[in-house]
Order: structure tokens, then sequence, then C-alpha cells
């Protein structure tokens, strides 16, 4: 059996709301067209055209889409219904894409100092096609590129957001292990007895955490433990989204605690949304265990 997502006319009728509404409005382009971009371009697709060169060069027109890209950042013209219907096919199972075709049309040459702005809209979303990949919806988006607010030409992008015909199950992944040494050997060894242990120098009686071979403030050597109460608050955290990781499921909030004790340690803050941690916030020590061999310190947010 594929899996594949019911079909609703309902459903369609949504997609097709979003036909001739914004993708991308009031763009601009990171850079002007310029020589050293024409240049690696054209090294890189081997064109020796004449007219790519000298004082009166133009840009390939071929590179029209290359003024508008955003490289690895999200572009802040980028809109939310663009966001929405991605997001409205990703929940109906449709969350795999791939890219399947493009076509521009070029109204004026590109030169170098020209100022690139451009605006995008959602110019088309099919109805479900079946393709070997899977059932899906082609969705279309049309980007008109200005230089210097003229119309310099019009890129068609089209992608297919499908539902796999075939989805490979997944191995579960397992959490890094921890990186266990003579140094911190003692530590993960009271956690696997639910201790969370705390180093304290036998000369100067300083706590020290995370676990070291001397003392940071007398130097010595010498040290004994004592076993943390528990009790502690979030003094600062943040909240993982990207990059995704298959043993972890974003999003999820990592905090550094500060234990009654003085010390602190980096570790999840669970119970509470990820949303609603905040510095301050008491937590209380818990142990989790994630499969057969591995038990890790984590703490439970206490909400009043």
């Amino acid at each position: 059996m594929s899996g594949e997502p019911e079909v609703h006319e309902e459903f369609e009728a949504r997609l097709k709301a979003y036909e001739g509404r914004p993708a991308a409005a009031t763009g601009v382009g990171r850079d002007p067209v310029n020589e050293p971009m024409i240049r690696h371009w054209c090294e890189a697709m081997g064109d020796t055209g004449p007219a790519y060169t000298g004082p009166d060069a133009i840009a390939p027109p071929t590179m029209l889409q290359a003024w508008t890209m955003a490289g690895l950042t999200r572009r802040p013209e980028r809109t939310a219904a663009y966001d929405e219907l991605l997001t409205l096919l990703d929940e109906s199972g449709h969350d795999a894409v791939v890219a399947t075709d493009c076509d521009q049309e070029y109204l004026r040459p590109l030169r170098p100092g020209d100022e690139i702005t451009f605006d995008s809209v959602i110019e088309s979303v099919s109805g479900r096609k079946t393709t070997k990949l899977g059932a899906g919806y082609f969705v279309t988006t049309r980007t008109d590129i200005r230089a210097g607010g003229e119309l310099a030409g019009t890129h068609r992008f089209r992608i297919l957001k499908y539902a796999p015909a075939h989805r490979p199950s997944r191995p579960v992944e397992r959490r890094p292990r921890p990186v266990v040494n003579r140094d911190n050997a003692g530590f993960w060894e009271g956690v696997a007895r639910h201790e969370l242990l705390i180093q304290r120098c036998t000369v100067c009686g300083t706590l020290r955490f995370p676990w070291l071979p001397g003392c940071n403030a007398c130097g010595s050597p010498d040290w004994d433990t004592v076993e943390a109460s528990g009790e502690g608050t979030v003094y600062s955290y943040v909240v993982l989204h990207h990059p995704p990781f298959p043993a972890f499921e974003p999003p999820c909030a990592v905090g550094l605690i500060e234990l009654a004790e003085g010390v602190r340690i980096v570790s999840n803050v669970v119970g509470v949304p990820y949303d609603k941690v905040r510095i301050g916030m008491p937590v209380r020590l818990e142990f989790r265990r994630y499969d057969e061999e591995l038990v890790l310190p984590v703490f439970q947010g206490v909400t009043p």
C-alpha cells in the first residue's frame, strides 16, 4: 500500500484559493548586476560568447534567476501565503518535493550596474496528479524581474509536492553516545545509579562542573564528590529548530541549568512546552532512559 492521502474536493478548492496570491513581494537583488558574477557564470558554463565581456558587456540571459536568488538565507520578501500553501500540502501528507522545470522570458538585456527588483505570484496549483514518485500537486510561481523599474524578464518555476509512493522504513536513530574517559567516568557511573555527582576539591572545597582532573581554583588534583539535590533554575536556554536531527524531536529546549549548589550543567528542559521555558524557571532533576544503554539527566520544568 502506498499510504497516499485521500483526495477531497474541499481540499483542492483550498489549494486553488492560493492562485494569484503573492509568493514574494518587493524583493531586491542582493547585488547589482556585476562583472565578477558574469565572469564566474561564463567560466562555469563554458560560455565564451563575446557579448559577455568588454565595455558593452551584458549578462547572459540565462542568469536571470541568479540575480534574485537568496543563497542559504530565507529572504524577508517571501510571503505568509506561500508558506501557508506549502504547510497545507505538508500536513496533508504531500511532504516530499522535487523541482520539475522552469521557463524564462527575456525582455531586455541586463548590464553591469543594473539594480534588480522582483515580485513573485503563485500562478497555479494543479489538480492532483499521479507520477512515478507519487501523487501530488504541481505548484507554479511566476517571478517578474525588473531592472531600474523596467520589466527585464519573467521566470516561472514549478515544483511537485507529493506523497511518496513508497516510503522507506527508517531505522530508529539513537542519541549520540557520551564520550566517557578517565576524567569523567565517575560522573557517568553516578548517572547510571540516578545520581548527579559534582566534584569537590578536598583542599579548598570548591565545587566544579563539568568534571576536570584538577581544581580550577587552587590547582589541587585531589577531590571527592557531592550528590546534587536536583533543584535548580534555568540560567539561560536556546530552542533547537534546525537543522533537524533524527534522534531528536525539534523544537526542543536546551537549558543552561544553575543547580542549587551553584554549578551549571547543560541539558534538556522537559515537561513543559518549549515556548514556555523562561530564564529563572525552577526545574527539578530527573533521569530518562533513551535506549537500552543510555540514561541521561534532564530537568523537568516546574510551572506555578
